[in-house]
């Protein structure tokens, strides 16, 4: 899959973003090729990592050929999906992250997530959120039906109302415009603070990435 779109990142949390397009966004797949490729125990989030043996792993990911989770549609055209996104930011700006879980029948086809951006709005964070999920469900899946479950009220009003959103998705609304108008069917629900969301653990590995430097 292409590389998406981000706001600013540091030079090492950009490498890492390299990884997770060759990965297409399955972010464990893609820690876990980087954490294999650190001399000795170490990984990326290790402290006693170095930024230069994290340098040296992404470069040795970035030369293989990776076995991709999705060769082709997932699911046939029966199959009815339920997308939940979320967006983190830490500092509300800081390091931000995106998240985003498919499933189909209660069974997870996908956990993806990615940084967005070292310094970053969580508004921001959520539209990017919803951007990769799409992305991938329009590339991965042929649904008949796709539930998005997001707690935004700031992009569904966008998206699925009358308001006019925040410049800084600009960079994802159109995409993801034409990804639904692209979906035979595509409802939202509101979660409140409450409900589970499986997207918010990967939004927050973004994060922890969108927070690596230099």
């Amino acid at each position: 899959m292409d590389r998406l779109p981000t706001a600013t990142l540091s030079p090492l949390a950009s490498r890492v973003d390299d990884v997770l397009a060759l990965y297409d966004y399955e972010i464990q797949s893609a820690i876990d090729a980087i954490d294999a490729a650190v001399a000795g125990y170490g990984g990326l989030f290790d402290p006693g990592t170095t930024d230069d043996e994290i340098r040296t792993a992404i470069g040795e990911v970035l030369t293989t050929d990776p076995s991709t989770v999705a060769e082709g549609p997932l699911n046939d055209v029966s199959s009815n999906i339920v997308l939940y996104v979320d967006g983190s930011s830490r500092g509300n700006p800081g390091p931000a992250g995106a998240g985003a879980v498919l499933q189909t029948d209660a069974t997870t086809i996908a956990c993806l997530g990615r940084p967005v951006g070292s310094n970053t709005e969580n508004n921001t964070a959520e539209y990017a959120a919803l951007h990769l999920g799409l992305e991938v469900l329009v590339a991965c899946c042929v649904p008949a039906t796709v539930e998005v479950r997001i707690d935004s009220t700031t992009v569904i009003d966008d998206i699925w109302g009358q308001s006019d959103g925040i410049p800084s998705a600009a960079p994802y609304k159109n995409d993801i415009t034409e990804r639904i108008a692209s979906l035979p069917s595509c409802e939202w629900t509101h979660l409140a603070d409450s409900d589970p969301n499986p997207a918010d653990a990967r939004a927050a590995v973004g994060a922890d990435i969108a927070a690596l430097g230099p």
